[in-house]
């Protein structure tokens, strides 16, 4: 984008997720702008991001980072308030976490790009921090932690000019947790990469791709499907892989990571997508639809703008086993039109981010007085 010296402010480079296609797409609109990271695992990125300038902060050097970097989350403020934007006319922050805080300039243009207000600060502070969760000493020391982490997390977001929420649902947070509006434009879905196969048809298999940690409610699809005996295979990973296994039975596959033409071909072969808890958005829903697979989803959260009843999958009302039951039953009667599937999912690709984006960028930047 012509006549703006951007620099890109990201929480951490530590895998390929949601906020990391965002981030793509944000250096395809800024070829020039650095990117500040709190830490990079290097090999970890797109090869596009890889070779960017990527500056990263003193958190880079701890000691066993890799495996432990969520304990170093007290110092993650003060990890990205010491990035020096001093030289930057426009700050584009993509944040989940804390990428939001940095510092700009005074006549400096902050847009930051919201996937969530901190989850385990806020909305989902008992899904990680219950009491019955914690032994004693981590008990007496997290909740002042977070605490502190809030007062932080809001006063942080006056730094913010304008805020872009990934959804409405996440629009309505920023709203409640910050008390600032945000407009809302929904993130980059690769539906060139991800389309539909030769085959016609699905296999005899039900697909759930979902970081394994509580608020997913991975353990409910689990659930049901030892009990049905129905093949389900699970793709991702989290500290709660162990858990989940003990409740499995022989008809669930754990197949941890997978790369991005593994992913497209059991995308491709599952009759059904699942997704059993609350989303911010859901980028997985909408690559399965992309492919022509249908999605079983809870209807709360990002699916109820992702997941067209009645065309490209089934919304189920509660979070409880019964509920996602009673959706599998009734999908044994869906009628599956991958064309219509797909359509949704076209809605949400990257070019179409991009060009929103784009706009919206350029808009702000007239509004403040900075556009060419």
């Amino acid at each position: 984008m012509e006549n703006a010296k951007a620099v890109l402010v990201h929480d951490w480079l530590t895998g390929q997720r949601g906020g990391e296609k965002v981030l793509e797409v944000l250096a395809e609109i800024f070829p020039e702008a650095p990117i500040c990271t709190l830490f990079h695992f290097k090999g970890s990125q797109h090869p596009d991001i890889e070779k960017r300038e990527i500056r990263t902060s003193f958190l880079q050097k701890a000691p066993f980072l890799r495996r432990r970097y969520r304990h170093y989350l007290p110092l993650f403020p003060l990890a990205v308030e010491m990035f020096d934007l001093r030289e930057f006319d426009l700050v584009i922050s993509t944040s989940h976490c804390v990428a939001k805080g940095a510092i700009p300039h005074p006549d400096a243009l902050h847009i930051s790009y919201i996937h969530s207000p901190m989850r385990y600060a806020w909305n989902l502070y008992f899904s990680y921090f219950s009491p019955d969760r914690l032994s004693l000493i981590p008990r007496l020391i997290i909740p002042p932690a977070v605490h502190r982490l809030r007062i932080w997390d809001e006063s942080s977001a006056a730094r913010v000019d304008r805020f872009v929420a990934n959804s409405a649902n996440v629009a309505r947070r920023i709203g409640k947790y910050y008390r600032r509006e945000a407009d809302i434009i929904h993130p980059p879905v690769d539906t060139e990469f991800f389309r539909p196969g030769d085959s016609v048809g699905g296999g005899d298999y039900f697909l759930a791709v979902s970081a394994l940690v509580p608020y997913k409610r991975i353990d409910l699809a689990v659930r049901v499907f030892s009990r049905t005996g129905a093949p389900l295979k699970i793709v991702g990973t989290g500290p709660e892989f162990k858990a989940l296994r003990k409740l499995a039975g022989r008809n669930v596959e754990f197949l941890g990571s997978v790369g991005a033409e593994d992913l497209r071909t059991l995308y491709r072969g599952a009759r059904a997508f699942l997704l059993p808890g609350e989303e911010d958005f859901g980028i997985a829903a909408l690559e399965a639809q992309a492919c022509g697979t249908p999605a079983i989803a809870l209807g709360r959260g990002g699916s109820l703008e992702t997941v067209v009843p009645g065309v490209t999958g089934i919304l189920f009302p509660e979070a409880t086993v019964e509920s996602l039951q009673a959706a599998l039953d009734k999908f044994e009667s869906f009628s599956c039109n991958k064309t219509a599937v797909r359509a949704n999912a076209m809605g949400f690709s990257r070019s179409a981010f991009k060009d929103r984006m784009s706009a919206y960028i350029e808009a702000r930047r007239a509004e403040h007085g900075g556009a060419a």
